[in-house]
């Protein structure tokens, strides 16, 4: 197994595992309340972001930095080549009256000329202002308006439309070029007579305290907030992750890194994504979708070596080969297969973290047995060449996670904000902990209040909103950042989260509830699709949940039963509901009896971000579900002798 060999390998280079040591801090009661780990980049005192593509062309102008998807393959793009790219558009963007300190907005899906934007943007000595290209028009309008955003470059004519009809009652409407008629053609045309010199003068104006971008938060309540980040903010997020990650994945693998990007450049995420990519010649590719039919394909083809992703696209990578399984008839040995690899992964780990044995003979036989069945096929969905993958934007399942280290895909969990420039915690190399959300990005502090709530500090944490000084001072204390977000810190400084301030469901009992650690595991397992646990004020708690729709296909074509059967009966189905029940046993058992959920409604439909109960980085808009759905909610609390009976029979 090479997964095996790598960590084997890896062991012996303790030298780069060792480089960052956290610093952790108790209270009186021993308790671990601070962790600091010191700096592995030290913050730049010249220069910027923008220098980036100049640099790689200056020292490595042959070396490919990007692969762009071209007449139906993936092309080289030199550092050379890029620089050049971006220069020219920066004149562009001059020539159309782009002022230093100018904000230009972007609203596209993940592509090349995104990166290519952002570059120049900055190259040209503006702020770039990302907007999600599902933004409605009442969205842009505000981000357009709060931002002074005079320049819009957006991907496809309807988005073009969305801003016209969003900016259509501006005093001064912004100027808009599109990517699919041309955008950066026009660009390049329109800066042909500035020279040179005039990017360079403007790049070299910049410092690193220059905001770089105005990042407005994706909004699960009100209005999204501009985060104002600096270019030292993304040196110091990207610099101390390459330093971290990118030694240790090079030294182990012996591959050219490589990876591609799939995250929606809108988000902060993807943002700094790229941005490490450029800083560490790593390759790098686009691709628009991060919807699992779509992207299997494109991963295949381009075949990274390492990904970034969300729980959710490791969750249907496993529901896929679950799937994939069920329609050979070999259902039960998949989910055989799950289970030895996770004893297998809980074994290998102790061994290499000196914390036991390792596994058996048996586990061993057991695991090799299912690596040629299941595991090679799961590392196939991926590209099969990735050996690392780093998740983000809500906890991953701890199973999962040691499902994917069976096959051979160490996946290293992180944990961020927007305010804190993406990554604030993530698992470091060779120190793997399941479950946790690892430890401070280096030149970054997590302290755990009194309360219970995360607060971060370091060259990561934002300076302000937007226009909005009441809004960062209700967050900021002493360079403290106020996260909303709860966790504790375990004996060595790994963060684990247990749940957001805001969230907390208190029961008619007094029992406090964290909703994300029952919806987490939920989402994990099919056929659920999303959901949102409810009981604030209530005797107990419940949920209401979404089927998936690939899980349904699925359903339905290993029962016979017709592809169309409506999902109204479906919902309503016993066979269903029993599956869904077993789901729910499943995320019951990360919690107390007081805590578990007694009941629950299957709901017809989807929360989307067409119908706004989804954030375009696919967090629940948990007011508007339980707005959209409160007959369904009513009625799981409804004072009947059958659902007391059901209760019953349920807790007996």
């Amino acid at each position: 197994m090479g997964m095996r060999k790598d960590l084997k390998q890896a062991k012996k280079r303790t030298d780069l595992a060792d480089r960052a040591q956290v610093e952790v801090t108790r209270d009186d009661r021993g308790v671990v309340r601070e962790a600091r780990m010191p700096a592995l980049a030290p913050g730049p005192t010249t220069g910027s972001t923008a220098d980036l593509p100049f640099t790689n062309a200056a020292e490595a102008p042959d070396a490919v930095v990007v692969r762009r998807r071209e007449r139906g393959a993936w092309q080289p793009v030199t550092a050379a080549a890029f620089a050049r790219e971006v220069t020219a558009v920066a004149k562009g963007l001059i020539a159309a009256g782009l002022e230093p300190g100018g904000r230009v907005a972007v609203m596209s899906r993940t592509r090349y000329e995104w990166t290519l934007l952002d570059f120049a943007i900055w190259a040209a000595g503006g702020l770039s202002v990302p907007i999600y290209p599902t933004s409605s028009p009442d969205q842009i309008e505000w981000i357009v308006r709060d931002s002074a955003a005079r320049f819009v470059v957006v991907e496809t004519a309807e988005n073009a439309a969305a801003v016209t009809k969003g900016t259509a009652g501006h005093s001064e409407r912004p100027r808009i070029w599109q990517l699919d008629d041309g955008a950066v053609a026009e660009l390049t045309a329109l800066g042909r007579d500035i020279a040179d010199e005039e990017v360079t003068e403007r790049r070299g104006a910049l410092t690193p305290d220059t905001v770089a971008t105005i990042c407005y938060t994706s909004g699960t309540t009100g209005r999204p907030k501009g985060c104002v980040l600096t270019h030292a903010n993304l040196h110091a997020e990207a610099a101390n992750t390459v330093e971290l990650l990118h030694p240790i994945f090079k030294e182990v693998t012996g591959q050219l890194a490589s990876t591609l990007l799939f995250l929606p450049l809108a988000h902060i995420l993807g943002r700094t994504l790229q941005i490490s990519c450029l800083m560490a010649r790593i390759e790098l590719g686009h691709f628009p979708s991060i919807k699992p039919d779509e992207l299997r394909p494109a991963l295949r083809e381009f075949r990274p070596t390492f990904l970034v992703g969300v729980p959710y696209l490791f969750e249907k990578i496993h529901g896929t080969g679950r799937a994939t399984a069920e329609r050979m008839g070999r259902g039960a040995s998949f989910d055989r297969a799950h289970r030895v690899g996770v004893r297998f992964a809980e074994r290998h780990l102790d061994r290499f973290l000196d914390r036991g044995k390792g596994p058996g003979p048996g586990l061993l036989a057991a695991w090799a047995l299912y690596d040629l069945l299941v595991y090679r096929r799961i590392r196939k969905e991926i590209g099969g060449r990735t050996r690392y993958a780093i998740s983000g934007g809500s906890p991953l399942d701890r199973d999962l996670s040691l499902f994917f280290y069976a096959a051979g895909i160490i996946v290293y969990e992180g944990y961020g904000l927007t305010e804190t420039t993406a990554a604030a915690t993530i698992v470091p190399p060779l120190r793997p902990r399941p479950g946790t959300v690892g430890l401070p990005v280096p030149g970054t502090a997590v302290r755990i209040a009194d309360d219970g709530e995360v607060l971060i500090k370091g060259g990561i944490v934002f300076g302000a909103y937007w226009n909005d000084p009441a809004a960062t001072d209700a967050v900021l204390t002493d360079e403290w950042f106020a996260t909303g977000d709860l966790g504790s810190l375990d004996e060595d400084g790994y963060l684990t989260i247990t749940g957001r301030k805001k969230d907390i469901l208190v029961t008619s009992g007094g029992k406090n509830v964290s909703p994300s650690v029952l919806e987490d595991r939920l989402r994990s397992r099919p056929p659920v699709g999303q959901c949102v646990v409810v009981g604030d004020n209530r005797p107990y708690i419940a949920a209401l949940i979404t089927l998936d729709r690939e899980d349904l296909t699925h359903w339905l074509y290993v029962r016979g039963m017709p592809a169309d059967t409506p999902l109204s009966d479906l919902v309503h189905d016993p066979r269903m509901r029993a599956d869904v029940q077993k789901v729910v046993d499943y995320a019951n058992q990360a919690v107390s009896r007081a805590e578990s959920i007694r009941e629950f409604a299957l709901v017809e439909g989807e929360f989307t971000e067409d119908n706004g109960m989804l954030t375009p980085s696919l967090k629940v808009k948990r007011h508007a579900v339980t707005a959209a759905y409160e007959r369904d909610i009513r009625a799981l609390y409804a004072d009947s002798a059958r659902t007391r009976e059901q209760r019953a029979t349920h807790e007996g």
